[in-house]
């Protein structure tokens, strides 16, 4: 008899905590901070990334334009594993972590912007991503330590927001929790 390739989802839930261990269970210490992203679409990838990697929080910062029923699907109900906050302003909001001692990393393509592999991410880092059409704005560029980029081969100039978040989020917070874990 041959057995499946691809886990069951019994099988997934194996090696995981209970929701209830979950919930208590230390996050990393990184933080997500959406700069007016708009999109319910793109937000609601966030939140789910943010579960994936089990991280502290994301913070979306703007006017919320958005339907709470299509961030629920966007996110697939990861919202209720994941702490969200919700701010108007983002100055304050990464002045805020400033003064928490975290890091800023804007994530887009700047003068001084590096790539994002060449990062050695502390502990307490921020990732800062921005709207779908504008970017980071200059006021956000202008608090963080360092604007970061993904190289971009072809024509194009940039990634879908959601994208880019997951390329950086993921090679920031394996690195953290390789440093913390070791």
């Amino acid at each position: 008899m041959s057995e499946k390739i691809q886990l069951s989802k019994e099988e997934l839930r194996e090696h995981k905590p209970t929701r209830n261990e979950y919930l208590d269970k230390a996050k990393l210490p990184l933080i997500v901070v959406l700069d007016n992203v708009t999109n319910s679409y793109n937000i609601g990838a966030f939140i789910r990334l943010a579960d994936a990697f089990a991280i502290e929080k994301v913070i979306v910062c703007g006017a919320l334009t958005i339907s709470d029923k299509k961030m629920k699907k966007a996110s697939r109900n990861e919202a209720k594993w994941v702490c969200v906050e919700y701010s108007d302003d983002t100055t304050a909001s990464l002045q805020a972590l400033l003064d928490e001692g975290h890091t800023l990393y804007s994530v887009e393509l700047c003068r001084d912007s590096i790539d994002y592999s060449e990062v050695t991410y502390p502990a307490k880092s921020v990732l800062v991503l921005g709207n779908e059409r504008k970017g980071v704005s200059e006021a956000a560029l202008k608090l963080s330590h360092q604007q970061i980029h993904i190289p971009m081969f072809g024509m194009g100039n940039s990634l879908n927001v959601s994208t880019a978040g997951a390329i950086v989020l993921a090679k920031c917070a394996n690195q953290i929790r390789k440093k913390t874990q070791a």
